[in-house]
């Protein structure tokens, strides 16, 4: 097998253990509340995060006082805000139908950054944010789920898609270079910390803690989080950042997929079109990539 091929295969595997979060959620959502859950999740990834910094001699980054600042910002919007609004959201929706919503990321981390840093909107742009609405407005708004709780938990489910792309969108306003590892260290242990006091007073109140659940937050501590991190840098390091774009179209495949084999969920009309929207709109973000890419190299050579 080709190194190209390798990391082709290491980026496909991250996407689907992306996609395998929604299932993991849905479980927790039955049997632990959003912030102890999200408590639990980071104090389990982080000693491995740490381990994997010691372990690849990572350095540590020397942040300035506004860096520290966005930086935590980023844990609480990114990492506790995304996992307890997802949480939530899948108490009262399906887990096909979030994991179609999740796969418009990266058309929401584009049109954040259009409506919030005034990027100028492209063509392709506008066309991958249109698709991607479609695929939403297929899930939130279809004759067989009339209901509102529904709906709510969509809104939830997309609230969480925006604090993902906050997270992005923040992260670019860092000054300080921070290593992918040593950001994830952050993040867990920032997001620990803020998730822990609200988790302490989730506990008393819950009746509906269970084994199933607390098995649920150690798989998603230990293989999405750290292992689905682990194959994406392996991955990328051996391909391009416009080539690896395209891979988190799998995601959401992987998310609806699991839910039908694992959750036993039924596979609609509207979710096979939603997801369908949701594709195209993926792609059609990564060929505008793809081409901005090679049109930098092709001005390189001039």
């Amino acid at each position: 097998m080709s190194e190209k091929s390798r990391g082709y295969l290491y980026l496909s595997l991250a996407m689907v253990l992306v996609g395998s979060t929604v299932v993991a959620s849905k479980v927790i959502a039955s049997g632990l509340p959003p912030f102890a859950a999200t408590a639990l999740r980071f104090a389990i990834a982080l000693p491995l995060f740490l381990f994997l910094v010691r372990l690849t001699a990572t350095p540590w980054p020397r942040l300035t006082r506004r860096d520290w600042v966005i930086v935590l910002l980023q844990a609480g919007v990114g990492s506790v805000g995304y996992t307890t609004l997802l949480i939530s959201g899948l108490k009262l929706t399906p887990a096909a139908d979030a994991g179609v919503i999740i796969g418009t990321l990266p058309v929401v981390s584009a049109a954040i950054a259009i409506v919030v840093l005034g990027e100028r909107p492209k063509r392709s742009v506008l066309l991958a944010v249109a698709l991607a609405a479609a695929g939403v407005l297929a899930i939130v708004f279809r004759p067989d789920v009339g209901n509102r709780h529904s709906l709510a938990g969509s809104v939830l489910i997309l609230g969480a898609v925006v604090c993902e792309g906050l997270f992005i969108l923040l992260n670019k306003r860092l000054r300080s270079e921070i290593p992918p590892l040593a950001l994830s260290c952050l993040m867990a242990g920032l997001g620990g910390a803020i998730a822990a006091p609200v988790a302490l007073a989730e506990l008393p109140w819950t009746e509906t803690m269970n084994a199933r659940a607390v098995a649920a937050v150690v798989y998603y501590a230990l293989v999405p989080t750290v292992g689905g991190f682990v194959l994406w840098y392996a991955g990328l390091a051996k391909v391009s950042g416009a080539e690896a774009s395209v891979f988190t179209a799998l995601a959401p495949v992987s998310a609806v997929l699991l839910a039908v084999a694992v959750l036993r969920e039924p596979l609609t009309l509207n979710q096979l079109l939603g997801i369908g929207c949701v594709l195209a709109a993926v792609t059609c973000l990564g060929a505008a990539s793809r081409t901005r890419s090679a049109l930098r190299r092709q001005a390189k050579a001039l």
